[in-house]
Order: C-alpha cells, then structure tokens, then sequence
C-alpha cells in the first residue's frame, strides 16, 4: 500500500480527552458568564494553569474534575464528553452583562427586580 502524500486528506483524529474536557468547561464557564478567574478561583487552581487546562493541554486530576463539574454546574460525564445535551445558542453580550451584574446583588435586591421586569415586557 502506498505511503499517502503530504497533499493528500488524512483520516481526522478524535479529539483528546484533555481538549475534550478543555471545549466542554469553556462551553460551561461560559454559559455561566464567568471568566477563567472565577473558576480557577472556585477549584483551586491559578489562573494560568485552568487556562491551560480548558485549552486541552493538561488534564485534571480526578479530584480537580469533580471540582470543576461541581464548581460549572455540571457534570463529569458531561465534560468528558460521555453524555450529549443540546447545546442553547449562546447568550448575546449585553445578557451575559446583565447576569453578571445581578450575580452581584443581594437576595433582596433580586426580588425587587424581579418584580419590575413584567412591567418591561
């Protein structure tokens, strides 16, 4: 069988486990509107060392996966990649604001706007 040529479409690999687990918790952290800080911060790792985790160079331990399916609101088996959800299009930019901003108020502050948004619809 001939070698193929370097111009030729060689069978695509699958992902790693590493940039698999890397692409999910992006997906998660972002859904969240929280940055790589924040999560870091939530499991116990520096900034740096999440960054690359979430760039698929590294895989975390078990413990740190729990950690970081705990810390996303999800799940191990999720971020591995065993269990498919659908996937809700992406929030726009001044939601993800939004969000962030009322993650910032107080329990008593949620309820008041909670209470005026009927009057914005």
């Amino acid at each position: 069988m001939p070698a193929p040529s370097p111009d030729s479409p060689q069978d695509e690999q699958p992902p790693t486990l590493a940039s698999t687990i890397g692409t999910n918790a992006r997906v998660a952290r972002q859904r969240l509107s929280l940055t790589q800080a924040d999560v870091a911060k939530k499991v116990g790792l520096v900034t740096e060392v999440y960054s690359r985790l979430e760039r698929g160079r590294m895989l975390p331990s078990v413990r740190t996966l729990h950690q970081l399916a705990t810390a996303l609101d999800t799940s191990p088996d999720v971020l591995m990649g065993h269990v498919r959800r659908p996937t809700p299009p992406p929030d726009s930019p001044s939601v993800r604001q939004l969000v962030q901003q009322v993650r910032k108020l107080e329990e008593r502050q949620v309820k008041a706007l909670l209470h005026l948004l009927p009057a914005l619809r």
